[in-house]
């Protein structure tokens, strides 16, 4: 039964990594997914929106991003304001 024990282990620290990984991937998609849908309210696409980011110098990250899109919707509507200068529409 020790044998069958130390495997459980050893597959269950396996699995508790994969799982480590696979929450920063699924994080960063629901933070994309935010973004996406608050710049197709604004009237511009996503991949738009972050080009028009690095364009602008805001030093952003996606998740700080999709927070201030879900808090505070009017200093994302600046923030899409001054995206929409940087790229000249």
């Amino acid at each position: 039964m020790y044998r069958l024990a130390k495997e459980a282990g050893v597959r269950a620290g396996v699995r508790a990594q994969i799982d480590r990984r696979r929450r920063k991937r699924d994080f960063r998609g629901l933070w994309i997914t935010r973004l996406s849908a608050a710049c197709r309210q604004r009237g511009i696409r996503y991949s738009r929106f972050i080009d028009g980011c690095k364009k602008a110098n805001i030093a952003l990250n996606r998740k700080m991003l999709s927070e201030i899109a879900v808090a505070d919707p009017k200093a994302f509507d600046v923030i899409v304001q001054a995206v929409n200068a940087a790229l000249g529409s």
